[in-house]
């Protein structure tokens, strides 16, 4: 994939899942199934996206140290979230209703080091090196000063509630959309904005 398409493509998948999930507990349970399925396939192809996303965000933020920590723990993440979406997509395949599910759930995540890695701590890395890459970005003035905060919201507004999920996607795409037009820039210096 063209590494300018992913900075669209991450957010509007990202997008997809999140609304493909509100569709999924219309009913009152949320898995599993085919939306279920789905939404998870979405969020997988969006984290690899987001792969390319970091690399890119180094590249424009100068391959240094700082940026190649952020990139690096970024990716890490986004294996995390992956292991977890993995699971959640063979632990819905595996079970007959949500009740089957969760027991499924419980015994993964007391294998020793799982839910720290996979579910509490690993996918935390993901946010955390998206986020230091933006605002390296704004240092160095590749992005405009408000797009960490448009990042920020997005990071955050699934701890409020998930459901605002797309919402959070709107404002990565705004967010990201700018950063699409620069990949192909490579030796030209990119004039300062603000």
């Amino acid at each position: 994939m063209n590494p300018r398409s992913a900075f669209v493509a991450a957010p509007l998948l990202v997008m997809a899942y999140g609304v493909i999930r509100i569709l999924d507990g219309l009913d009152g349970s949320r898995g599993p199934g085919l939306a279920w399925t789905t939404g998870h396939l979405a969020f997988l192809a969006a984290l690899a996206m987001f792969v390319s996303t970091f690399l890119q965000m180094r590249r424009m933020a100068g391959r240094n140290t700082l940026s190649n920590v952020s990139a690096t723990v970024g990716i890490i993440g986004t294996l995390a979230l992956s292991t977890q979406f993995v699971i959640d997509i063979v632990v819905g395949f595996l079970s007959a209703d949500r009740a089957g599910m969760g027991i499924l759930f419980d015994r993964i995540q007391a294998v020793p080091g799982v839910s720290v890695a996979v579910y509490d701590g690993g996918p935390f890395l993901f946010y955390i090196g998206q986020l230091a890459l933006v605002v390296q970005l704004a240092a160095v003035r590749r992005v405009k000063v408000w797009t960490p905060f448009l990042v920020l919201l997005d990071l955050l507004l699934p701890f409020v509630d998930k459901d605002l999920i797309p919402l959070g996607a709107v404002f990565l795409l705004v967010s990201f959309a700018p950063l699409a037009g620069q990949v192909s820039r490579t030796a030209e210096p990119v004039p300062a904005v603000v």
